[in-house]
């Protein structure tokens, strides 16, 4: 099991994580989820030691990761696929590991055949492609049958059959017994794969719960109802029923209804008892995707502005006509989910009643019990959010180690 209590890093002026308190527990695939820069790579740095943290503590299995003993035989890890010599064999590469840590020069040709690189085993690894480095560097992290699995973006680059692989990788490690802990911006990925979700932004912890509930609680599940376009009479009589029943009713633009409160059968009921034909009565429930945006949308620090093109067009020829505007895919479908408009800045969070900020304007974690070594006291950070939008997030060049911030 992966436990960080009140974990903070700072580079400089620049606070990648804050006070952020987890666990991740064996038998579940967890993801680790949060918009670029909330400080998910710095988090997973700090639990494989690789950096220090200002405050708080991480440990594995009760241990930091420098005191496990041969700790690669116990955690494995996928950081950075491209963290390897190009000049070497992709046999030799793990050979090289494997010696280090005393596993036997057999388990590396088990490994290669579990990710499917047996045929190219002799190949320099500078030749092969984003996904070919992918498999490599998960066969680095299964190469000591470890009990205890990270992985960051461990798809990025895969083609679909590689992406089914991972999956089922994932899922048969954790049905093992075995620790996954899994950081993607895929959210059609994450919602097959992940049983729990650790989602942070801006370095601070924003929900630790399942994806069944985590998708619940950040959105509004409705019904779709359609009457006969040919009898619009029936529409309205079914509106008035729904509505005095205690549902709320909003028209879609193809002339169906969106009906949220009311149950599916207390739906079909009420339109029964209002003597109305229905040509459709489906459930509809928030992507995963749906629910992290609406989640997240305030502790985003990297928004596009508006291209405004100015200057760069060419004049068209007199007579010309311009093109027509092609029309956003999905646009006004049931579930088509409208991004925040680009802002400088995030979105305040919405601040529980009497809670107290935290360094970004966001509600402060619960207290977490002081690590070993540690001060104490009071968080400097702690302090009132500021009214203007731009004391709502840093500048970006505060982001004095941008790599290590992600």
């Amino acid at each position: 099991m992966i436990e960080a209590v009140g974990l903070t890093k700072r580079y400089g002026a620049k606070t990648a994580v804050y006070n952020l308190s987890f666990q991740v527990r064996p038998g579940a695939v967890t993801g680790f989820l949060g918009p670029n820069g909330s400080g998910k790579s710095t988090t997973m740095r700090m639990i494989l030691g690789l950096d220090n943290p200002t405050s708080g503590q991480v440990t594995i299995g009760g241990f930091p990761y420098r005191k496990l003993p041969n700790a690669p035989r116990q955690v494995g890890a996928l950081l950075d696929a491209k963290a390897v010599h190009g000049g070497r064999h992709a046999r030799n590469h793990l050979l090289c590991l494997a010696q280090l840590s005393g596993i036997p020069a057999r388990r590396v040709d088990e490994v290669l055949g579990v990710v499917g690189l047996q045929d190219v085993a002799k190949r320099r690894s500078k030749g092969f492609s984003l996904g070919m480095g992918q498999r490599l560097g998960i066969a680095a992290a299964l190469l000591g049958d470890p009990q205890v699995l990270l992985f960051d973006e461990p798809v990025n680059g895969l083609d679909p059959e590689g992406i089914l692989w991972v999956r089922n990788l994932m899922k048969s490690l954790a049905a093992e017994g075995r620790t996954v802990f899994v950081s993607s911006h895929l959210m059609s990925e994450m919602a097959l794969t992940a049983d729990h979700l650790i989602v942070i932004g801006r370095g601070q912890l924003l929900s630790d719960m399942s994806v069944k509930d985590f998708i619940s609680a950040n959105s509004a599940d409705f019904a779709r109802v359609r009457t006969p376009d040919t009898e619009p009479q029936q529409r309205e009589k079914l509106s008035a029923a729904l509505t005095e029943a205690g549902g709320q009713v909003l028209p879609e633009q193809d002339g169906a209804l969106r009906v949220t409160g009311l149950p599916l059968p207390r739906i079909s009921d009420l339109a029964h008892g209002a003597d109305v034909r229905l040509w459709e009565l489906s459930p509809h429930q928030a992507s995963l995707e749906e629910a992290y945006m609406r989640m997240t949308q305030g502790a985003v620090d990297y928004r596009s502005t508006i291209d405004q093109r100015s200057g760069l067009q060419q004049e068209m020829p007199p007579g010309a006509m311009p093109p027509p505007q092609m029309p956003v895919a999905g646009q006004g479908q049931p579930g088509w989910y409208a991004p925040p408009p680009p802002q400088q800045g995030g979105q305040p969070f919405a601040m529980p009643q009497g809670q107290p900020a935290g360094p970004y304007g966001a509600p402060a974690a619960p207290a977490a019990p002081a690590a070993p070594g540690s001060t104490g006291g009071p968080n400097p950070y702690a302090q009132a959010a500021q009214p203007s939008a731009a004391a709502a997030q840093p500048a970006a060049s505060d982001l004095t180690k941008p790599e290590d911030a992600r």
